[in-house]
C-alpha cells in the first residue's frame, strides 16, 4: 500500500510518500510545497493545487490521509488552513483517491502510541519507524509522514470494518 500523509498550510504544506506491506515501511519521499508570502492567497491556493496534482501523478498512491483542522485561536490562520485543506480535499477527490482524515491526538496515539506526545517525541518515532538517518525537515514534514504512518496503521481495521458491513 503506498500512502501519501499531508500536514496541510498555506505557507508550507507537508507531504509525505511512504509505502508499507504488513509491518514494513518505506520512504518514497517526503518535503513541503512551499508558497512565496508575497503571493496573494488565491495564488498561494493555485500553486498548492497545481504542485499537489503533480505530486499525486508521480506518486500515484492508493491512498491519502490528511490531519484534520483542529481548533486555533488565531482566526486568520485557521481560514488559512481551512483554505489549503480545501484545495487538498478538492485535489485528491478529483483524482479519484480515497482519503481518510485523522486528528493530531490519532496521529500522536498511532505513531508514538500516547495521545499528549510531544512534537519531538513524534519526529524521533517517524524516524525510527521509517528507519531514517535523521529526523525529517522541516517540521511539516515529519508531520506528513506522521500522518501517513496513522493511516497504515489504521487501514487493516478500516479493511476489516467494511468487508465486514
Amino acid at each position: 500500500m503506498r500512502v501519501m500523509g499531508i500536514d496541510p498550510g498555506l505557507a508550507l504544506m507537508g507531504y509525505g510518500v511512504i509505502e508499507s506491506d504488513g509491518n514494513r515501511f518505506r520512504t518514497i519521499d517526503y518535503g513541503v510545497i512551499d508558497t512565496p508570502a508575497d503571493m496573494s492567497e488565491p495564488d498561494r491556493l493555485l500553486l498548492l493545487w497545481k504542485e499537489l496534482n503533480v505530486l499525486l501523478e508521480k506518486y500515484k498512491p492508493d491512498a491519502v490521509s490528511v490531519e484534520e483542522l483542529f481548533f486555533n485561536k488565531n482566526v486568520k490562520t485557521a481560514i488559512s488552513i481551512g483554505q489549503a485543506r480545501g484545495v487538498i480535499l478538492l485535489a485528491v477527490k478529483n483524482c479519484g483517491i480515497p482519503l481518510y482524515e485523522y486528528t493530531p491526538l490519532q496521529a500522536k496515539q498511532a505513531v508514538v502510541g500516547y495521545g499528549r506526545a510531544e512534537k519531538k517525541q513524534i519526529q524521533l518515532m517517524v524516524k525510527t519507524i521509517l528507519n531514517l538517518s535523521e529526523i525529517p525537515k522541516p517540521d511539516d514534514a515529519a508531520d506528513a509522514l506522521a500522518i501517513a504512518i496513522t493511516h497504515i496503521n489504521n487501514a487493516g481495521m478500516i479493511y476489516r470494518t467494511k468487508n465486514y458491513t
